[in-house]
């Protein structure tokens, strides 16, 4: 059975008083979960502050983003090890922001996967369509041509040992209120599953874990969750307020 994965992706937001404050909240008001797995995403910046609150805890400590280079004349970056000496354990890559507004491209994100895995962190590769593509008629299409350039050459070991998680996150419903329906939230987490089976093997894409990130909300979380391919979310505007992340939380243990 996998494991529920429910992340916190904190994106720019937040000072360090505010991050620590947040982080202190969910750590006291969150249950000591037995059926899913929960991550605090906040921004570099602040990383260390919140590992010292989470420390200890059944809390997990992740990043936004991640360089493919483990040191030298890359201004601004951050590579795989310094993320692991501070206590991060998961890392975002591909994020729809990363791709669409900062403009990252399929070669360097299979980078950043083969590089952060192979330091044994657990890289959450996002994928997701634009209304664009979808309204196109061209949702698949996108999807499949990130997954192949996304995780080509990523050895089998790293799947295996539990190192990937896919976040299925629709562009069109990030921050915009709009959430794809439980049904159609589980029929491209099918879509996915199926051909992660063609890309590795069917065993291997049975135990990968497939989250949804796109509005999510306490109100719908539940119904989300329920999905027999969802295993997680990703969660951004809700998780900055600590009593709605708290109520994710537990409808993920109510499931």
């Amino acid at each position: 059975m996998r494991t529920k994965l429910i992340a916190g992706n904190w994106k720019m937001n937040l000072g360090k008083a505010e991050s620590i404050t947040l982080a202190g909240e969910i750590r006291q008001k969150a249950p000591k979960t037995t059926k899913s797995q929960v991550l605090l995403i906040p921004s570099f910046v602040h990383i260390d502050a919140v590992a010292q609150v989470v420390s200890k805890s059944h809390l997990l400590l992740g990043a936004q983003d991640v360089y493919y280079e483990r040191s030298g004349a890359f201004t601004g970056e951050v590579s795989p090890e310094m993320l692991l000496e501070i206590g991060v354990s998961h890392v975002l890559v591909g994020h729809s922001e990363r791709r669409h507004v900062i403009g990252e491209t399929d070669a360097v994100l299979n980078k950043k996967v083969l590089a952060a895995s192979a330091e044994k962190l657990v890289v959450i590769y996002c994928v997701g369509e634009t209304l664009e593509e979808r309204n196109a008629g061209r949702a698949a299409e996108v999807i499949l041509h990130q997954l192949k350039t996304g995780l080509a050459n990523l050895s089998h070991d790293v799947i295996a040992m539990g190192h990937l998680v896919i976040a299925y996150e629709p562009v069109w419903a990030i921050g915009t209120g709009q959430t794809a329906t439980p049904a159609h939230a589980q029929e491209t987490h099918a879509f996915i599953r199926a051909r992660l089976s063609e890309i590795v093997s069917p065993e291997l894409a049975g135990q990968i874990r497939i989250q949804y990130g796109g509005s999510v909300k306490k109100s719908n979380a539940a119904e989300l969750l329920s999905q027999p391919d969802v295993d997680g979310l990703l969660i951004g505007g809700a998780s900055l307020i600590a009593d709605e992340f708290v109520a994710i939380i537990q409808a993920a243990e109510g499931v």
